[in-house]
């Protein structure tokens, strides 16, 4: 396992981070971004920059415009083209050293813990330079979309603070009970015994929010899922294997029938939040929730920092 140590002394120049860049994006060759030819031509005068002639057309998937690498002029690309670095004004030994801290620190990094970590040319950096960072490499952090086989623990929690320590201003915003009406958000989440986690934020805990989570992150066959007795998830047991433990009975292992799986992931999130983040918005929460899952699913990678970079 790499250490931060290691980090400044062999990534502490844009050459030396090019270099890694290229080797986890391409392993096996450079390749064109634009059209996956191989057959590109290294550019002698820009370093890290290459030119592709197949004169192949691609079509992207976001916008549906089509692009073509012409034969004559070519396309153009730099390791940086389609990755989070790309149109950045930040040296990428600041990326490199906020990424290695975001992988190994266990609940979060803030972006106020980065500023006052991170220097730029002597001077202290900018907090809008590690917030915009930060939200950058969450954003660009990939979980596996695989559906989750096996025995699967699925569960929802609820993040924000009590009515009773708000503002008054606050807390009248607020009526009558239930996560909507108390200003906190609601995430749901399922993960696969010994295996990876996958959440994500939702409206309500209503039976077709919950079973449309279900559908889309549990494979058919599964041995079994595991979830308390709220009566959101009554509509599992006609397509899966559901079992479920009575928390309110104080009931919470029968055998294999428990959350405490998904229970755990819950602890690491809401301890991150609390003691790093101390306040998450509605608007960046999904980022966070990724950042956590993905740190969460590469818990045993011995080398969580380049599969970040291979990943960006």
């Amino acid at each position: 396992m790499i250490s931060l140590r290691q980090i400044h002394e062999q990534y502490n120049t844009q050459e030396a981070c090019m270099g890694l860049l290229v080797e986890m994006r391409w392993p096996d060759g450079v390749r064109c971004p634009r059209c996956g030819n191989d057959k590109v031509f290294k550019i002698t005068k820009r370093n890290w920059t290459w030119v592709c002639k197949s004169g192949k057309e691609s079509v992207n998937e976001d916008t549906g415009l089509v692009s073509v690498c012409h034969k004559k002029n070519g396309y153009r690309f730099s390791a940086l083209v389609g990755t989070v670095f790309e149109n950045t004004n930040y040296p990428l030994p600041i990326w490199f050293e906020v990424i290695y801290l975001i992988c190994q620190s266990k609940k979060g990094m803030s972006a106020l813990q980065v500023q006052r970590m991170l220097k730029e040319d002597g001077r202290p950096t900018a907090y809008k330079t590690a917030f915009y960072i930060c939200h950058r490499v969450r954003a660009m952090l990939g979980n596996d979309e695989a559906q989750l086989t096996g025995e699967v623990e699925v569960d929802e929690t609820f993040l924000g603070g009590k009515q009773k320590n708000r503002h008054a201003k606050v807390r009248a915003k607020y009526h009558g009970g239930g996560a909507a009406n108390t200003g906190k958000l609601t995430v749901i989440g399922a993960i696969a015994r010994k295996g990876n986690v996958v959440c994500q934020m939702i409206e309500d805990t209503s039976a077709d929010t919950l079973s449309t989570f279900v559908e889309k992150a549990v494979a058919d066959k599964v041995s079994l899922i595991a979830t308390d007795e709220s009566g959101g998830y009554r509509d599992l047991k006609h397509f899966y294997p559901h079992q479920t433990v009575d928390h309110k009975a104080g009931e919470y292992v029968r055998g294999t029938v428990h959350t405490n799986n998904i229970e755990n992931f819950w602890s690491l999130l809401k301890r991150g939040v609390i003691g790093t983040y101390h306040n998450v918005s509605k608007k960046y929460l999904p980022l966070y929730l990724n950042e956590f899952a993905w740190r969460f699913n590469n818990r045993k990678n011995p080398d969580i920092f380049k599969a970040a970079i291979a990943g960006c």
